[in-house]
């Protein structure tokens, strides 16, 4: 079962992939700095490590995870008597605000900061960008996705819904996708649209340090992060880390070497204090 639920997730996200690359294309929101090839090159060979760093780790997989926890009666869902609907309600609302609190410890531990970095030092933002992360980190991010799992003992159905809306969430979200002002207007009330989440890439810190949610866009007006626009507008907002403005983020030794290279990060905070002036 939890084969092909991964495989019909996995179709579903490519499918995403492929419009919303197609999307960005032809309604693209803000003109991109670096070209396009060597940086999805880049991106995509990350996503394929990332991916078979997924695979190894099986049976502490989120999905893996619940099903065992499901099978033992591991968790609070499976301690009491919750109807189903509102089980499968409650596991992808508090799954999304654990993401969110994630996010932001991310921002703040500098051993989680190193190498959340990779993702932020792509230097335009787009549907690839989704996807690009640290294999570390991403598997940091599933131990602690199983960890959740097994305190809360959600369904099969519901990690896997939540999975799959968090791809789908961080491909639109990340997309460089021009949506009429209106529609942005209204969408941003209920889940992270590309503008909104478009600010969380800036190189200005107080940017950078806010709008961490993926899909739900109530976590950052509740807890004090929400940033509605950037100060220099979409068109002229810098993209990435301040320290990383070059070709280095297109490289992918670069990329996931760069969370052990001492020099970098020294160089990469002194770079980051002097944008949060």
């Amino acid at each position: 079962m939890t084969d092909s639920l991964a495989q019909s997730g996995l179709a579903l996200s490519v499918l995403l992939f492929v419009i919303l690359a197609v999307l960005e294309a032809i309604f693209p929101r803000k003109k991109r700095s670096m070209p396009r090839g060597q940086r999805w090159r880049t991106n995509v060979v990350i996503i394929i490590v990332d991916s078979l760093a997924l695979r190894l780790m099986g049976p502490v997989a989120a999905i893996a995870a619940a099903s065992y926890a499901a099978q033992n009666g591991i968790g609070l869902f499976n301690w009491t008597s919750l109807p189903g609907w509102l089980e499968f309600a409650l596991a992808l609302v508090l799954f999304d605000l654990a993401i969110y609190a994630q996010h932001v410890i991310s921002h703040k531990v500098p051993f989680l900061w190193a190498l959340h970095k990779v993702h932020h030092a792509d230097r335009d933002i787009d549907v690839t960008t989704a996807v690009r992360f640290h294999p570390v980190e991403i598997i940091l991010s599933m131990l602690y996705k199983s960890a959740l799992v097994f305190l809360l003992g959600p369904s099969v159905l519901a990690i896997f819904t939540f999975s799959l809306l968090l791809n789908l969430f961080a491909m639109f979200n990340h997309a460089n996708l021009r949506l009429p002002l209106s529609v942005d207007r209204i969408l941003r009330l209920f889940v992270v649209t590309p503008d909104m989440h478009r600010v969380h890439h800036s190189t200005v810190k107080q940017e950078t340090d806010s709008n961490f949610g993926f899909s739900i866009a109530l976590w950052d007006r509740l807890f004090g992060t929400y940033t509605a626009q950037p100060a220099a507008g979409h068109d002229d907002v810098v993209i990435g880390l301040d320290e990383y403005q070059s070709d280095h983020p297109n490289e992918l030794w670069w990329s996931l070497l760069l969370p052990f290279h001492d020099r970098y990060r020294s160089k990469e905070r002194s770079g980051y204090k002097r944008n949060s002036t």
